[in-house]
């Protein structure tokens, strides 16, 4: 695989087109030591990546010449949210990092009543950005080309009664990971995969979670999960319960592991 860097949806992805890179991909290009000639993969973060080689090299400056279109097929064939209560410490980067490896397509970070990490105003703001450019690296290493949107922090209240209003574009599937006894996740989803399909076909799909308006949403908990309020909050507003199995998973591994299992199932 070439060199991959993001450039953001305003860079001129077409052929024959000659321009510079933005400074963050032209300090990596010069970091690989690349010489006029070299190739290199850009992506826009929409889906659109194109091959480019490198025409001149300044001393900050990297020109290159966009080239033709590159395929690519590496997202989940479902759209997949994750909305969590954040962990604290560099556990966030890391969820942020590996959810989007695994193919995430959103992420709304939440603040519990049980959340040690507590973030509001210009300092959410920042951890944000910073969360958006981790999923940026994590798709430049991935190879993916759509980069997943980090949403701006919310109470897990307002975010639940912006989602019963349908205000938050949410998912027609969702789902709460839950320690009572509630469905397993594996059982929840045979509803939604054709089960005619023997042996089933990858991305076989009912038609109630085919076409545009595909999508799943699970919630889960921060360090110590949701209070009971919280969750039977979610349970009257129409989600159901999902366990993940018997054992009691961390507040970073429970979001990765249903994310896994979609994966799973419809790729």
């Amino acid at each position: 695989m070439l060199p991959r860097f993001h450039v953001g949806e305003d860079f001129p992805l077409q052929p024959g087109s000659v321009c510079e890179l933005p400074d963050g991909p032209a300090r990596h290009v010069q970091v690989l030591r690349m010489q006029p000639g070299g190739l290199i993969q850009l992506f826009d973060g929409q889906g659109r990546e194109h091959r480019a080689r490198v025409t001149e090299m300044g001393r900050k400056q990297v020109t290159v010449e966009i080239e033709e279109k590159v395929p690519n097929h590496r997202e989940l064939p479902v759209r997949v949210t994750l909305a969590m209560g954040m962990p604290a410490n560099d556990r966030m980067d890391a969820l942020v990092e590996k959810a989007t490896e695994l193919g995430v397509s959103a992420i709304q970070p939440l603040v519990c009543e049980r959340s040690v990490l507590r973030l509001d105003g210009e300092r959410a703001a920042k951890k944000v950005a910073h969360w958006q450019a981790v999923a940026v690296s994590a798709c430049e290493q991935s190879g993916r080309a759509v980069v997943p949107q980090v949403h701006a922090v919310q109470t897990l209240q307002s975010w639940l009664r912006d989602a019963a209003e349908g205000t938050d574009g949410t998912a027609r599937h969702k789902g709460v990971l839950s320690l009572r006894d509630a469905v397993s996740l594996r059982r929840w989803l045979h509803d939604k995969v054709d089960p005619t399909a023997e042996p089933r076909a990858k991305g076989q799909l009912n038609q109630s979670v085919g076409g545009d308006d595909l999508g799943f949403m699970f919630l889960s908990g921060p360090e110590g999960g949701l209070s009971p309020a919280e969750e039977q909050a979610a349970l009257d507003a129409g989600w159901t319960a999902i366990t993940l199995g018997a054992r009691v998973l961390r507040a970073d591994t429970a979001p990765l592991a249903a994310l896994s299992v979609i994966g799973a199932t419809f790729e």
